[in-house]
Parts: C-alpha cells; sequence; structure tokens
C-alpha cells in the first residue's frame, strides 16, 4: 500500500492554467510521480497567486493526482495587517474542525510555515495517527518581522511567535528549511542540536519551457542599446534594498559604456524615478511576465542581486530572484552580507559587502575588464550548476529520504 503524505500550509500556489505552480506544487507533484499518495490542506486566501474561487467552506480538487483540499478563509489585501492575523486564525479553526476521515490516513505530515500557528493542528494530527511530523521553514519568524518589519523583541505577538516557534523545533521529528544554515538557528533558539535538512528552491521542466519572446516595442525602447548592461529585475520595494544599485549608478555615470537597466514595479519606484531619473546611464523598464523574464535577462550583461544587511540572511537564502539569475547563464553581482551559497558554490559571480557602493562599482569594472567570454563561462557554471543540484526531481527525492527514512529511495 502506498504511504501518504500530508503537506499542510496556509499558502500554496498551484498548478494552475496561468502559472507553472511554486515549489511546494513541484516538489508534492514529484512525490506523487515517485508513487507517493500526497494531500495538501491549503486555504484560499493567498493573493498573490491564481487560486479557485470557493463556495463552500471545504473545496476538494485533484491535480494531476495530487489532492488538494482548500479551505475558505478570511481574505486581506495589506501583508502588515490585523486581518491577515484573524486570516491565520481562522485557518486554524477551519482546519481543526475538517472532516479528516474523508482523506487517506497519513503516515507523514509536513507543517510548512507561514503560518507557525498551524503547528498547534500538526501536533494534534500527529496524535491521532501516529504519524510522523516535519516542520518545514520557508521564512524565519518572528526573526524576519524583527529585522526587517520593525517589530519589538518585547511585542507580545512577537514573544508568542517565538515561543510557537520553539514548540515547532523541539517537537518536530524533522525540521526542514529553504536556507541552508537553518540547523545554526534552531541550535541559537534551543541551545541543543535537532535533525536539521535543508530542501531549497529549485527549477522546474515546467519553468524552463513556460518561456515567451519580449515584444519587439519593449526590446527597442528599454534593451537595445550595445553598452554593458547592469540587470536588477524584480520588486522595486522596501526589502530589496535597491540603494545601493541606484548609488552605484550615480557613481559611475561619467562611464558611457555602461548602462543600468531596473525592470519590475513596487511602491519605491515613483520615489526613485524622481530621484535618479535624469541619469544618463539609467533606465526603468516596466515589470514584464514571468514567462518573459529570462528574455530580459538574456539581453543583460551582469544581474545584480541585493538585500538589507540583517540577522535573517545569517542562516542562508534560496530566493526566487537568484534562481531566475542563475538560469539566464549570466555573471552576478550580490550585495550581501549573509552565508553565501549557491553564487559561490557554482562560481558563478561575486559577494560584496551589502551597502557598500564602492565595492559594487569595483565588482561591476571588474567583471567588465574580464570580457565578453569569461563573463558567459561564468554565467553558465551557475546554469549547470542549478541545473544538477536544484532540480525538483532530486530535490523531491532528497525530501522523500528525510521524510521516510528507513526507505531506499
Amino acid at each position: 500500500m502506498n504511504k501518504t503524505i500530508w503537506y499542510v500550509t496556509k499558502y500554496f500556489s498551484p498548478k494552475t492554467a496561468s502559472s507553472p505552480g511554486g515549489r511546494g506544487w513541484f516538489l508534492v507533484d514529484e512525490m506523487q510521480r515517485a508513487g507517493y499518495q500526497v494531500v495538501v490542506i491549503s486555504s484560499d486566501s493567498n493573493n498573490l497567486v491564481d487560486l479557485p474561487v470557493l463556495r463552500k467552506r471545504v473545496t476538494l480538487q485533484d491535480i494531476d493526482g495530487v489532492k488538494i483540499v482548500w479551505l475558505k478563509t478570511m481574505k486581506y489585501t495589506v501583508a502588515k495587517s490585523l486581518r491577515r492575523i484573524l486570516s491565520w486564525f481562522h485557518f486554524e479553526w477551519n482546519l481543526f474542525w475538517l472532516d479528516k476521515s474523508r482523506l487517506p490516513r497519513p503516515d507523514v505530515i509536513i507543517i510548512s510555515s507561514l503560518s507557525l500557528l498551524t503547528i498547534i493542528n500538526g501536533l494534534l494530527i500527529r496524535l491521532k495517527y501516529k504519524s510522523r511530523l516535519v516542520f518545514e521553514v520557508r521564512d524565519i519568524w518572528p526573526l524576519t518581522i524583527v529585522e526587517e518589519g520593525g517589530f519589538s523583541n518585547r511585542n507580545l505577538f512577537v514573544r508568542g511567535l517565538g515561543w510557537l516557534e520553539r514548540l515547532a523545533y523541539r517537537k518536530s521529528d524533522a525540521i526542514v528549511g529553504t536556507m541552508p544554515n537553518l540547523a545554526a538557528h534552531v541550535r541559537s533558539e534551543l541551545g541543543c542540536e535537532r535533525p536539521v535538512f535543508c530542501v531549497p528552491m529549485g527549477v522546474s521542466q515546467d519553468h524552463l519551457s513556460d518561456v515567451a519572446d519580449l515584444p519587439v516595442d519593449y526590446v527597442e525602447r528599454y534593451l537595445s542599446s550595445n553598452k554593458f548592461k547592469v540587470v536588477h529585475a524584480g520588486t522595486i520595494g522596501i526589502t530589496n534594498a535597491l540603494d545601493v544599485f541606484f548609488a552605484a549608478a550615480q557613481a559611475m555615470r561619467e562611464h558611457a559604456d555602461i548602462e543600468f537597466i531596473i525592470v519590475g514595479d513596487g511602491a519605491l519606484k515613483e520615489s526613485y524615478e524622481k530621484r535618479y531619473g535624469d541619469l544618463p546611464n539609467l533606465v526603468f523598464a516596466p515589470k514584464v511576465p514571468r514567462n518573459m523574464v529570462q528574455e530580459v535577462l538574456a539581453k543583460g550583461d551582469l544581474l545584480y542581486f541585493s538585500v538589507h544587511d540583517s540577522k535573517v540572511w545569517d542562516y542562508g537564502q534560496s530566493l526566487n530572484k537568484v534562481i531566475d539569475y542563475m538560469l539566464s547563464a549570466k555573471p552576478i553581482v550580490a550585495s550581501y552580507n549573509g552565508y553565501p551559497s549557491m553564487i559561490n558554490e557554482s562560481g558563478c559571480g561575486v559577494f560584496v559587502p551589502a551597502n557598500d557602493v564602492d565595492a559594487v562599482v569595483a565588482a561591476i569594472l571588474d567583471l567588465k575588464f574580464k570580457g565578453e567570454e569569461e563573463c558567459s563561462q561564468m554565467g553558465s557554471r551557475g546554469r549547470e550548476w542549478l541545473l544538477q543540484n536544484r532540480n525538483y526531481s532530486k530535490l523531491a527525492n532528497d525530501y522523500l529520504s528525510i521524510l521516510f527514512p528507513g526507505d531506499a529511495q
């Protein structure tokens, strides 16, 4: 009889007509293909992805053999809001009262954060079914909201989340993080060792094949120059730490053969345009659909990635942006002080200290000096490493060895 996995998370990005899906989908799809029965339990209150419109409190869906249980949950539009927290509690209430007798009995339950509240239901489900419990960390809370959200460690909400986090680390049979150095964080929180594994973000065959051409007029207007192009593609917001990118463009305004291109939209785009819009070496290009991102990156010569100097990154990163960048086979300059991974492992770029404009400028000039052939070889190393080490078939197999350590994969 096939073993059954329950993947429980408030936020899940399934495969749809308009999207190939997210990390969770690719993993459970591969697990199902490997012969395991997979049940996903999630909510419809994720406003970042295309989800079915629910008419009932519980909706069952089957996508390519993966069973998905959708729980109708309170919606919200602002991430930092009371409604978001209430939506978390609403999901837990509906999960608690869900008629689980209609579902195949789980051999292992994965509780994937956010929300941290779900660990309570996870512990109750494990008690009922005598199954294994795996706690998956996709974002380290409450550390993230303390470091980057302006919350105090003394805040009662933060303290409550911290208690839930430590409970999850103590009581789970295994801990899985998308970040490579999560074990150090768990050790600092508990003061002892726990079984911690890394199953990071990856690349899927669907993403490789889902590529569309850019409109001709878009290319001509924003990407047609023969200059050495330094490109940043993605959201233009507070968490993206783009002040250094613009400061580097300003510092290099006299380099007529180098051009900075920022592609995307976000809350800070207008203010950056007002402040730096007159720079002759800076181009603001509109956001493109996800399936056109690779075409944008292919027009660049060097890709730029940055984050704020935060303790969150001490435990490593596994970000979609870095995956996209490496997939494009272009060299990368990363303004990043955290635990290094991927870029250094593959040799596809360089890390420079966060918030150091001079270091960014020096790295750009150095890579430009290396020439087209060497930069091409550097970028190709990143793509080859990614396809070999971060394909979802391999990652799902790694995950299954954690879920069922006694089974030969």
